[in-house]
């Protein structure tokens, strides 16, 4: 006989809405990624336009036409009418009380369309005069374009006659050099043999590899830091004092180079070390990554801060960036119409209206939760604005969540990607947030400004005799401040100092 057993569990379990869903993809979003979503979503649904665009011609008088929206099967109200804006053009298309042709044109199209021929002519690259009321300005009046690495390669090699293959395998070689200027890619496998008949020999690939390090600034194309030493080295006058030394250096000696061993650097090279100390000289004067000399840089790391960080009195106090803050409404002429439409008609419009009206709560709550953590991380942090990274304060994300009655991971998704700008630089949320080190004194200080006593330490040195991990590990002990050699070890390879050994000077 078989008994079946059945267990019951009861357990508990979050689920989120579709709606809050989206309010925490957006708040995690950086400033650039949220503008593009928004930017997105006013291209895709007609319910959505651009505050700036559709505010200019708001209709004040039409919000007693409309009570409230309805949604398919749904009691809910969604706006009244006095909330919403609409521009005049969509108000009188609405209404039938003209057609498209019935608008005056724009002030700068009548001035053109009136202007005599011989005023109309092409103006050369230079922006054309624009009045003051027109706020928006064509990229193209003051862009310019950048000249890429790779775009400058294909220039220079456009000089050389070659024949197709060797121009496929030189083709080939530029696209796979990074943006430092090096190939780190081995050569046989930058294409599919298949593609070539024969498959290009190794033989090969090193003739096009040595022209298009020839078509740049000396070390475009090396295969790692040695060769790029070299290649510059190489391109230098015979008559440069220690060059050859420098040469055998760059192959062999780079890391007795760091430590500056001139000693050691002079008995494998076999040369004096007055020699080994001016071929180090030389090669300091350098350029480990060529590349960087062509490219500009990415438009897309720079940032946009979120909020500004401004002295009223004797307090900094956090305000909003409100330029960073996209400006998106209701489109009063498209819910009008919405609201004539019959009852069959209406569930993909009301889906679209309803996302439209999550889309904008969810831009307001994001920019009220991000403006009250700045204003409680500048409110906690008073003495950094003051005195710099020595002043920062123990900080942790509890304690902001714990102030403004917020759960811990929404303060974290507020602080993530999330930029002040304040007079000392612009900073990331994140950068306040820093452990506790316990003092001497029975008192604490951040991370944060022990990372900048050892920075402070490490500028103030003698060149000549470096101080240790160790020796900083004591003077801060001196200060009061209990870390351990690997902690100094830790926080002085965060602020990107090199060892002793590799910061002693020539």
């Amino acid at each position: 006989m078989i008994q079946l057993v059945y267990e019951l569990q009861a357990r508990q379990q979050t689920t989120l809405t579709p709606r809050l869903q989206q309010s925490v993809r957006l708040l995690q979003m950086s400033t650039l990624d949220f503008k593009r979503e928004v930017a997105e979503a006013l291209a895709s649904n007609p319910f959505l336009e651009d505050q700036e665009e559709g505010g200019a011609g708001q209709d004040s008088a039409s919000g007693a036409d409309n009570a409230k929206l309805d949604v398919e099967g749904s009691h809910d109200a969604y706006a009244h009418a006095g909330d919403l804006h609409e521009p005049d053009r969509d108000a009188a298309a609405t209404n039938g009380m003209g057609d498209a042709d019935s608008y005056d044109e724009a002030p700068e199209i009548q001035r053109i369309a009136s202007a005599p021929v011989e005023s109309r002519a092409y103006s050369g690259d230079y922006p054309a005069t624009r009045q003051n009321s027109e706020r928006n300005t064509d990229v193209g009046q003051w862009a310019r374009a950048e000249t890429s690495l790779q775009d400058a390669l294909y220039a220079n090699l456009c000089g050389f006659s070659l024949s197709e293959r060797d121009k496929c395998l030189a083709f080939f070689i530029i696209e796979a050099i990074d943006d430092d200027g090096y190939l780190r890619e081995p050569l046989t496998e930058l294409a599919d043999p298949a593609q070539f008949s024969p498959a290009p020999t190794q033989a090969e690939w090193e003739v096009a590899l040595r022209l298009v390090q020839h078509l740049g600034a000396p070390g475009i194309a090396a295969r790692d830091l040695s060769e790029c030493l070299a290649l510059q080295i190489e391109a230098m006058p015979e008559d440069t004092p220690a060059r050859a030394v420098a040469l055998r250096i760059v192959k062999d000696q780079l890391e007795r180079l760091g430590r500056c061993d001139y000693q050691g650097m002079a008995k494998a090279t076999l040369c004096s070390v007055e020699d080994a100390r001016t071929a180090s000289l030389l090669i300091r004067t350098l350029t480990p990554r060529p590349g960087r000399r062509y490219g500009a840089v990415d438009p897309s790391s720079y940032v946009i801060p979120d909020a500004y960080v401004r002295k009223v009195g004797k307090l900094w106090i956090a305000t909003a960036n409100n330029e960073a803050i996209p400006q998106a409404q209701i489109n009063d002429a498209y819910a009008r119409l919405f609201r004539k439409t019959r009852y069959d008609e209406r569930a993909m419009m009301a889906q679209a209206l309803q996302e439209a009206r999550w889309l904008i709560r969810s831009l307001e709550q994001r920019t009220q939760t991000i403006q009250r953590v700045a204003q409680a991380i500048v409110a906690r942090q008073q003495t950094f604005f003051d005195y710099g990274e020595v002043a920062l304060r123990p900080l942790m994300l509890s304690e902001i969540a714990e102030e403004l009655d917020m759960h811990e991971s929404t303060v974290s998704r507020a602080t993530s990607s999330k930029y002040l700008a304040t007079p000392r630089g612009i900073y990331e949320f994140k950068h306040f947030f820093t452990r506790e080190l316990a003092t001497k004194s029975g008192g604490s200080c951040s991370a944060g400004a022990v990372r900048a006593l050892i920075q402070e330490m490490i500028d103030d040195e003698n060149p000549k005799e470096p101080l240790s991990d160790v020796t900083l590990a004591d003077k801060l002990a001196q200060e009061g401040i209990m870390v351990a050699r690997r902690t100094v070890s830790k926080y002085r390879a965060q602020i990107k100092y090199p060892p002793a050994e590799l910061r002693r000077a020539p």
